[in-house]
């Protein structure tokens, strides 16, 4: 059972930047950190949770979605099992609720969410 704690977000004004880390505990030696895909979605009222950018920390490839291409980075520290989300150039539509997501084979995993609001 792994357990996500996200933190970082908050108000910032649009055209700023805004980091969200969120650290993981409970690898064990059998899936430790290099066998999962982390990841952070983000969710809207009304609209469903959708997934903004990942890692595949087996090859360490990246993916992200194309409103944030350019603007986002994601990264990972396997040493303290902790993930990031460096978010520049703000825009009010990045306004929602954020969430790390940890995946496996067979497991997955949420954080709790953290609001981040953009104003114009």
């Amino acid at each position: 059972q792994l357990q996500l704690v996200e933190s970082g977000g908050g108000l910032v004004q649009a055209g700023g930047s805004m980091r969200l880390s969120c650290a993981v505990s409970g690898f064990n030696s059998e899936l430790p950190w290099n066998s999962w895909v982390i990841g952070w979605f983000r969710q809207t009222p009304g609209k469903e949770r959708e997934g903004i950018a990942c890692i595949n920390n087996g090859d360490s490839s990246k993916y992200y979605e194309n409103s944030v291409k350019g603007r986002f980075t994601i990264s990972g520290d396997g040493a303290n099992n902790t993930m990031f989300m460096q978010m520049n150039k703000l825009e009010p539509e990045d306004t929602a609720v954020y969430y790390c997501h940890v995946r496996s084979y067979d497991s997955t995993y949420w954080g709790q969410g953290t609001q981040v609001t953009v104003s114009s």
